[in-house]
């Protein structure tokens, strides 16, 4: 082969390779998260949710059996990926590393971990398909990578400081590293 056509050849396949690599990319370096949520002493609420990164924050996509059928039930990101406690107290309180006060996740401030409240349905089940903007799965000071889904029994009240009032916690889940 002439070295001329050798160098068409190469930049050609460099160029091709150049946009493989770019659009990979583009996608996202690492697939979803998956998080177990077990339910805690004397409750019955497991679950499942994927997390993905997208360009605006965190994806949360999945669902929670065992709740009170019809009611709504507090839903957050606790600051410590420890669930080891029976009542699930290791996850500490809601993850909030601007230190905002509490608020439902709608409300102009709020912490970091305040999310969407769960609706039961009939039979105890709860999906949710969520964007969170201002989370992230990536490392920072946003990162929830390492901290605990929380459901917890009652409906957070969106004000009540420091934790929106939500009772007991009925599921937790560790977000792994």
């Amino acid at each position: 082969m002439p070295l001329l056509t050798f160098q068409k050849t190469l930049s050609r396949s460099a160029g091709v390779l150049a946009v493989v690599i770019t659009g990979c990319a583009s996608y996202g370096s690492s697939s979803p998260t998956l998080v177990s949520l077990q339910s805690t002493k004397g409750y019955t609420a497991v679950g499942e949710m994927q997390l993905s990164q997208v360009p605006q924050g965190v994806r949360l996509q999945g669902q929670v059996s065992g709740l009170k059928p019809g009611a709504q039930h507090g839903f957050h990101v606790h600051e410590k990926g420890d669930c080891s406690a029976p009542d699930a107290t290791s996850a500490g309180g809601h993850f909030n590393p601007h230190s905002h006060d509490h608020g439902l996740h709608t409300s102009v401030t709020h912490h970091a971990g305040d999310l969407p409240a769960l609706q039961a349905d009939a039979q105890g089940v709860a999906k949710l398909d969520v964007l969170m903007q201002g989370l992230s799965l990536s490392a920072g000071v946003d990162s929830i990578r390492g901290k605990a889904l929380v459901v917890h029994r009652d409906p957070d009240d969106g004000r009540s400081q420091p934790t929106g009032n939500s009772g007991p916690r009925v599921a937790c889940g560790v977000i792994p590293l």
